[in-house]
């Protein structure tokens, strides 16, 4: 099985009744048909993930190095497997508030157990804060603007 990561991803080639699949920026799939009509495709083995932003990969990557004390000669990279790194389920527990705590989530324990690599994480931390409501005004902000 391929993996593939971009922001923009199209499929297709030059055939009549072409399948073209088309990812976009916000991981929205359209498919269409070189014909003028539109038909349910179906792909049994094509899966579609959003990659992480690559500024919350790193900040993973350094919060797994960290954790695990890594020296700088271990490969780090998305794919990286906690397990394959030598973390046990305390390690990934502690991971995932280090995360909680850099980023300003919570993470719900079925989605942390969930959690077994690099990338996962990115993954589920972009998610969580882009669905985290907007914080108020802290209390310095407030007054600043109250004496405006």
């Amino acid at each position: 099985m391929a993996s593939l990561s971009a922001t923009f991803v199209s499929f297709g080639c030059s055939f009549s009744q072409t399948k073209c699949v088309t990812a976009g920026k916000n991981c929205t799939i359209s498919l269409g048909m070189t014909n003028r009509t539109l038909t349910p495709v179906r792909f049994p083995r094509l899966r579609v993930s959003c990659s992480a932003k690559p500024e919350t990969v790193t900040k993973v990557m350094e919060i797994v190095k960290k954790q695990l004390a890594l020296n700088d000669d271990v490969p780090l990279k998305p794919e990286s497997k906690f397990s394959e790194l030598g973390a046990d389920s305390l390690d990934t527990v502690e991971i995932v508030m280090n995360m909680e705590e850099e980023f300003g989530i919570t993470v719900e324990e079925d989605n942390s157990q969930n959690i077994t690599t690099v990338q996962e994480a990115a993954e589920l931390i972009d998610k969580l804060v882009a669905a985290k409501p907007d914080q108020p005004a802290s209390d310095s902000e407030q007054k600043s603007e109250a004496t405006a």
